[in-house]
C-alpha cells in the first residue's frame, strides 16, 4: 500500500498567543486533515517553530492555492514558512572522494527503497567509484579539483547540480572545502558528514587529533555546510566509547559505522522537512 500524499508545512515566527489556533483553524477551513503536528517555543529567543503534515486529498484546493491563502495568515504573524509536497520526489546528488563507506550506504538505502529519492548523478574529484555508480545506472561525473582549478571545478559542480535539478547536495566524505560562493548559493541545501563530534576536532584528520588527546568518546556529525569550516548548523550526531588500547586504525574503523548512520539519519530528517534552521542551531522534529 503506497503512502498517502501529504503536504508538510514548516514555519517559524515571533512567539505569541494564538499561533497554533490560527494555523489549525486555517487548515480546518480548507478541509485539511492534520496527520502529524509538532511545535516548539524557544523561550530565550522568543521564537515559535511548528511542523505539520496535512493529507493533500483532504484539501479543497491545490498546494499552490493553499500556499497563497496561507500567506494571509502568515504575513500578520511575521512568519517564515515553507510548504513541501510529497508528490515531488526529492533529488539527492552525492559528492564523494576516495572513502567508500558513506556512498555505499546511501546507494544501498536508495536501491532498497529505504530512501525514497532520486539520485540523478554522483560527482567526484576522483574516478575511483565510477564503476560502482554506473553499475547502479546512475551517471557519474569526474570533476578534478586542484588548488589552481578550484573556481572552475566548483562552477562545474554547480552546473551539474543545477542541470540535474538537485534538491540537496550530500558530501559523503567529499574531502574538499567548498567555496564560500557555493555555500552561499545553496545555503541550507548542502549536507556534510564530519568524522568527529563537533565542535571538537574540526578540519582534517580528526581521528588522529582525537587519538593524540586521548579522548574516551569519538563521534560523527551531520551538519549543513557554510563558508566557515565545520561550523554549520548541526542536524544529527552520535558517539561511541573508546579506550587507551585503541589505535588510530581502530578509531577510523569504529567511526565509519557512526558516520554512515548519522549521515543517513540527518539526510532523512532533511528530506522529510523535519529540520528548521535558526541562526547557528537547528530545531529537529523527530
Amino acid at each position: 500500500m503506497s503512502n498517502p500524499r501529504v503536504l508538510t508545512l514548516t514555519l517559524s515566527c515571533p512567539d505569541r498567543l494564538g499561533i497554533v489556533a490560527a494555523v489549525s483553524q486555517f487548515i480546518c477551513a480548507q478541509g485539511g486533515w492534520i496527520a502529524e503536528s509538532h511545535n516548539h517555543a524557544d523561550q530565550e529567543a522568543q521564537v515559535f517553530f511548528m511542523r505539520l503534515m496535512i493529507l493533500a486529498d483532504s484539501l479543497g484546493c491545490d498546494p499552490q492555492a493553499f500556499g497563497r491563502r496561507f500567506e494571509e495568515v502568515a504575513q500578520p504573524l511575521g512568519m517564515t514558512w515553507r510548504l513541501s509536497d510529497s508528490a515531488h520526489r526529492k533529488r539527492v546528488v552525492p559528492l564523494v572522494s576516495k572513502q567508500e563507506h558513506c556512498l555505499y550506504d546511501l546507494l544501498g538505502r536508495w536501491h532498497s527503497g529505504e530512501l525514497n529519492v532520486d539520485i540523478p548523478c554522483v560527482i567526484s574529484n576522483h574516478e575511483t567509484f565510477r564503476g560502482l555508480v554506473e553499475w547502479h545506472g546512475i551517471p557519474f561525473h569526474h570533476v578534478p579539483v586542484t588548488p589552481e582549478t578550484k573556481p572552475q571545478a566548483y562552477a562545474e559542480v554547480a552546473r551539474l547540480f543545477d542541470e540535474a535539478q538537485g534538491d540537496v547536495m550530500v558530501l559523503a566524505r567529499y574531502m574538499q572545502v567548498l567555496s564560500a560562493e557555493l555555500c552561499e548559493r545553496y545555503a541550507g541545501r548542502i549536507l556534510n558528514i564530519h568524522h568527529s563530534f563537533l565542535p571538537s576536532f574540526v578540519g582534517a584528520r580528526p581521528y588522529h587529533q582525537a587519538h593524540e588527546r586521548g579522548v574516551k568518546l569519538i563521534g560523527a556529525t551531520c551538519h549543513y555546510v557554510t563558508a566557515e569550516l565545520d561550523q554549520g548548523p548541526i542536524i544529527d550526531q552520535d558517539v561511541i566509547r573508546i579506550d587507551h588500547s585503541d589505535a588510530i586504525d581502530d578509531l577510523v574503523r569504529y567511526g565509519k559505522d557512526i558516520e554512515k548512520t548519522v549521515l543517513a539519519r540527518g539526510l532523512r530528517y532533511h528530506l522529510e522537512d523535519r529540520v528548521i534552521v535558526h541562526g547557528r542551531k537547528t530545531i529537529v522534529f523527530r
